[in-house]
């Protein structure tokens, strides 16, 4: 498993990742929705069948990050088992049973020149993914970059090396047994870190850029990138309690939004609550009775004594744990001004019975994902009824939300005539 490998300089080794990705990204384009299927469920044969083999991958990754101090967390993330390993393989054949988007016409017209136009989906390209932690990501990353016609370059965290080349592996298996490039699917076989900037620097040979990680990639990846970035930096999401709120809905959805699972990035983070609705002390009460912590302004303080000051940083950090800073408002224009200064463009939400509120807050709010009497929980692509995703994009340009196969493809346009000239 440690044997030594020897490796370009990181410059010289994605320039050639780059260029076999490019030429194989050319074949993958035009493969079949049939061909890319099957090398996915193939790659989930060969994951079944290596199990033992990755288990003991990942039993080395496990024994070097207890000893390099990983946490109980990460370790957790980092685990590989029996039930785990069915996951990843259930996820390939997953993958490989959504719709493909390469070739759908997104619309057609005919204007008066006597053209007849369409847009029709094509793949990105080449797509590098630089991802921490979960082994998983392996096979997600590579399964859904594939059945959306692209190529793949795969730069995993140190510590899951390998446990990634043993998942590796079996997508390459899967690519072969296909007849597909093998090179549609590479993985950084180095875990120097140089190799991330010489990805981020390589325009022409990558044409997007995937993190998945934490806060200090991400901005790593958003500061030194040289090609474009598909990317989330902080999941900094609001709850809105509107006066028209319901307040048994409005603290189902509070708690939910926060402690269903506090770590993930669709987790809310500020709560903020209209001076006129009908239940502020009973809301604030019930989360405070499931264990989170509140950080609330002068108004909130006044109605528990458990609550505990927020400062000015409160309203700009994304916790990821059971904390939850809440402010009162005046009504809901001061709410989603409060969104616009402090928010990431994640994921906001608002509970009202009020159609018009609502519908104000959903077309002025300026965020990837906007919801009305909803968990912000939801902000998943599995349950946007994508199958699967690749992350949480917010930014502006190409994909926003939830990117699953279809935000891993752009368009062209077909211009057909007939003999058709310019005058």
């Amino acid at each position: 498993m440690n044997e030594h490998r020897t490796v370009p300089d990181p410059e010289t080794l994605i320039a050639d990742m780059g260029a076999r990705a490019r030429t194989a990204a050319r074949v993958v384009a035009q493969a079949s929705t049939e061909t890319k299927a099957q090398a996915l469920q193939e790659a989930a044969v060969a994951l079944r069948a290596s199990e033992s083999e990755i288990l003991d991958a990942n039993g080395v990754d496990m024994e070097r990050g207890a000893a390099n101090g990983l946490t109980a967390a990460m370790l957790d993330r980092l685990k590989l088992d029996s039930d785990r390993i069915t996951g990843i393989a259930d996820a390939l054949e997953s993958v490989a049973g959504l719709p493909d988007p390469v070739g759908a016409i997104i619309d057609e017209s005919s204007p008066p020149n006597g053209l007849k136009l369409s847009r029709i989906r094509i793949p990105l390209g080449v797509i590098g993914i630089i991802y921490e932690s979960r082994p998983n990501v392996t096979a997600d990353a590579g399964a859904i970059c594939l059945m959306a016609g692209n190529a793949a370059i795969l730069r995993g965290g140190s510590e899951a090396s390998e446990s990634n080349r043993a998942i590796h592996t079996c997508l390459v298996t899967g690519l072969k047994e296909a007849g597909l490039p093998e090179d549609a699917v590479q993985l950084v076989p180095t875990t120097d870190r140089a190799a991330v900037g010489a990805m981020l620097r390589a325009s022409g040979l990558i044409d997007i850029v995937v993190p998945r990680g934490g806060k200090s990639l991400v901005e790593r990846v958003q500061k030194e990138a040289r090609v474009p970035v598909l990317a989330h930096l902080e999941g900094k999401c609001h709850t809105y309690v509107h006066a028209a709120a319901d307040p048994q809905m409005a603290q189902a959805i509070a708690i939910n939004a926060k402690m269903r699972r506090p770590s993930i990035c669709g987790a809310m983070e500020t709560l903020l609550i209209d001076r006129a609705f009908a239940a502020p002390e009973a809301l604030v009460r019930g989360l405070l009775k499931v264990g989170c912590e509140i950080r609330g302004d002068t108004a909130i303080q006044a109605l528990n004594d458990a609550v505990v000051p927020a400062t000015d940083v409160d309203w700009d950090t994304e916790y990821l744990e059971p904390i939850l800073s809440v402010a009162m408002v005046d009504g809901i224009d001061a709410a989603m001004d409060h969104v616009a200064r402090h928010g990431s463009g994640h994921t906001d939400a608002i509970v009202t019975g009020d159609p018009v509120a609502a519908n104000h807050f959903l077309s002025t709010v300026d965020s990837a994902i906007v919801m009305h009497n909803a968990s912000t929980q939801f902000a998943d692509g599995g349950e946007f009824g994508l199958g699967a995703e690749i992350g949480i994009s917010t930014g502006r340009l190409h994909a926003r939300g939830p990117v699953a196969l279809e935000g891993l493809t752009t368009y062209k346009w077909i211009a057909r005539g007939d003999g058709t000239t310019r005058p």
